[in-house]
């Protein structure tokens, strides 16, 4: 993701950037802070387990309702549609950043 990401000459992102939700704290795999744009990358091996699974969406409804856009790529999605990726992105920053 951070390669499509600076291969397609996007900036104002962060890695790994975190977020205070309620009482805890989560990290988001890509955030673009100022429009408050999440992206999180789902790996099939790490959603294998249901309780992951369950904590992943649980997660992505608190972002949400914390005024988050939450976007989720597959491994998949990097791989074999990266241009895809990158035009999602660019539409949605697009839209938050007209808002």
């Amino acid at each position: 993701m951070h390669r499509l990401l600076r291969s397609a000459g996007l900036i104002g992102w962060l890695p790994n950037y975190p977020v205070r939700l309620g009482g805890q704290s989560v990290v988001l795999d890509v955030a673009f802070p100022t429009t408050r744009l999440a992206i999180e990358v789902d790996g099939l091996v790490w959603h294998v387990d249901p309780a992951r699974f369950q904590r992943d969406r649980t997660r992505q409804n608190e972002l949400v309702t914390a005024g988050w856009t939450v976007l989720r790529f597959t491994w998949a999605d990097l791989t074999e549609r990266p241009d895809h990726v990158v035009a999602v992105v660019r539409s949605t920053l697009d839209r938050l950043s007209a808002a």
